[in-house]
């Protein structure tokens, strides 16, 4: 333990996160590009480093206490491939991942929502791969190849502060599809159509391939260890979203409403029964599932600008709300909501700090629940029944130079596991304790 904490403190001070294409932007407008990077921007090449590192401990609660390093560095280039080689409105881009480093939830807290959305085994892999096509003259985007889906579907702009995995691609969609979803550290081949109907509605479908890793039992980072499987054999995952921007009040601040639905053609697992339609906590039970045809879901997610910086416009607070739900019968989770605030501009010496809290929700599904209920009732034994898990997270991005933030995080994760059982209670009677967990992200842009 000694070992991994000093080489998280090393870590900690040597640690960089990478730039978006905004943060290089703003590096060229301050002159920051070199001469060679100028010449790349010409030809429409921009490259990208990242590497983000974390420190977490959880000192209360969990399955044990201890404390993590993580780190994932993120290599990538995004091509203007009309500027290259005269292909009108086509874009490349590619990035790869090489994550480091231990788990805080896998290891030691054990709850579902993951501490933080970087936390992944260690690996070397491709993640992104695709080409996007603009048609319409822009109002139609086509983008082909392997590709996530958090970044646009069910998506705030206000929770991009926040650690914990769940702020980022929703609980219930990590959670219950195959392999969590086309979301860090696995993407998936797909097609995403994005078209521009008004200035206020947007419009999004993809069809996704409805797995990252082949079927069958191990973690399917494991399965895919590299991210080059480019697997479309699989039965497929498709995902719609409309989203609605407006303005509020007499000093318009901008909000936006979206709604959509998913569904996956494969098939999955019940909760509560088997095969033969006995319980699948009976000890007569063939102990295999029975299998469920297709699975869906409907999600909406609301975000509004509250008040505005009065050191920018573009800056203030930000309020972002989302829900989702789907069939009890063949998932962990059936319901799930999540929101919080986010303000940043607030403070004349520090413009560009950010200061945010948000909490999240996972209702554990009504067959799980009476599953546990049988499992009492065939053991005798006064096992928990699992209910929920929710966060709530306080973070604040401190902006130390241009290019470096350091972030200090605070999260408190009650019923990890959704109430799971504790692995290390002998009577086998009593939960996961409700964990405390504090970290530090450290992020530089180059």
């Amino acid at each position: 333990m000694a070992g991994r904490i000093s080489s998280a403190a090393l870590a900690l001070l040597i640690t960089m996160t990478l730039s978006s294409e905004t943060r290089a932007d703003d590096r060229a407008a301050a002159g920051g590009q070199t001469e060679v990077q100028k010449q790349l921007a010409d030809w429409g090449i921009q490259f990208n480093l990242t590497y983000i590192g974390e420190t977490f401990a959880n000192p209360v609660g969990g399955v044990r206490n201890g404390a993590i390093y993580t780190g994932r560095l993120d290599v990538g280039t995004t091509i203007d491939l009309e500027k290259l080689v005269g292909w009108s409105g086509a874009t490349f881009h590619a990035n790869a991942y090489q994550i480091h480093g231990d788990g805080l939830s896998r290891s030691y807290v054990g709850n579902l929502m993951l501490v933080s959305g970087v936390e992944a085994l260690p690996a070397s892999r491709l993640y992104e791969f695709w080409v996007e096509q603009a048609l319409l003259g822009g109002k139609l985007l086509v983008r082909v190849g392997q590709q996530p889906s958090d970044v646009e579907f069910i998506d705030s702009k206000y929770d991009d502060l926040f650690a914990n995995s769940a702020l980022g691609w929703p609980g219930i969609t990590g959670i219950i599809l195959p392999s969590g979803g086309p979301s860090p550290p696995l993407a998936v081949p797909g097609i995403r159509l994005k078209a521009q109907f008004t200035d206020q509605l947007v419009g999004y479908l993809a069809v996704f391939d409805g797995d990252a890793a082949p079927p069958g039992p191990g973690d399917p980072q494991l399965k895919n260890p590299h991210g080059i499987l480019f697997r479309v054999q699989d039965p497929p995952w498709v995902i719609g979203q409309l989203r609605y921007g407006f303005d509020l009040g007499s000093t318009a601040l901008p909000g936006t409403i979206a709604a959509g639905a998913w569904y996956h053609f494969g098939s999955f697992d019940n909760q509560r029964f088997d095969s033969d339609g006995r319980a699948l906590a009976d000890p007569l039970s063939s102990g295999q599932p029975a299998r469920m045809r297709r699975n869906q879901g409907v999600f909406a997610v609301f975000e509004q600008l509250l008040m505005r910086s009065p050191l920018d416009a573009a800056k203030g607070a930000g309020l972002f709300v989302r829900t989702s739900v789907s069939p009890s019968d063949r998932n962990l989770i059936s319901f799930y909501l999540d929101g919080g605030i986010q303000f940043t501009g607030f403070s004349a010496a520090r413009p560009d700090d950010k200061f945010g809290i948000a909490a999240t929700y996972a209702r554990i599904s009504r067959d799980v629940r009476r599953y546990d209920q049988d499992l009492q009732l065939f053991t005798g034994i006064a096992t928990p029944v699992r209910d929920f898990e929710a966060i709530f997270e306080a973070s604040y991005s401190f902006q130390v130079t241009p290019n470096v933030a350091v972030q200090p995080i605070v999260e408190y994760v009650i019923h990890p596991g959704g109430g799971a059982v504790d692995p290390n209670d002998p009577t086998q009677t009593r939960r996961i304790r409700d964990a405390i967990v504090f970290g530090v992200r450290t992020t530089a842009a180059f």
